[in-house]
């Protein structure tokens, strides 16, 4: 921890210690003379909860990513966006019980297949703080059929 955290923290405290202060002003809490001391506590709790909360408010606006219900058509002409729409497809269902033959139909024939029992498609990056590498939807057959739909980590 470098010299910027305390210094944030007094930033976000400055404001904080005014807006404490008129609030118990209008409540009228205490004295004038002990007025400033309980500011400044409360202030001194309040800053650092504050700088916590805004970091983790910011992390999860970076790795928060809108899921959409699955559309054929996005699906094949936006390649790199296909992370929205894996939720979807994982939850529903959608690809349980079909064929091969049948998946291509429906998700386009650009898969990377393993075998004959596991293809996967590429998702595109999910938004996140370090994530460099693309997701993909990994496609299970047993007997030929979908058994089992995952998305993971390429």
């Amino acid at each position: 921890m470098g010299i910027e955290v305390p210094i944030i923290i007094l930033l976000i405290s400055l404001p904080v210690y005014f807006l404490i202060r008129e609030f118990l002003k209008k409540l009228k809490l205490g004295t004038e003379k002990n007025r400033w001391l309980i500011t400044f506590v409360i202030t001194l709790f309040i800053s650092p909860i504050m700088y916590v909360l805004s970091i983790m408010i910011w992390m999860y606006s970076i790795s928060y990513y809108p899921s959409q219900d699955f559309d054929k058509q996005q699906w094949i002409t936006e390649k790199d966006e296909r992370f929205k729409m894996s939720e979807d497809i994982i939850e529903s269902k959608l690809l349980l019980g079909k064929s091969k033959v049948e998946i291509v139909e429906l998700l386009g024939d650009d898969f990377y297949s393993y075998d004959n029992n596991h293809i996967s498609y590429d998702l595109g990056h999910l938004p996140g703080l370090v994530n460099i590498d693309p997701d993909v939807l990994d496609i299970y057959f047993d007997n030929g059929k979908v058994i089992k739909v995952d998305q993971h980590e390429n």
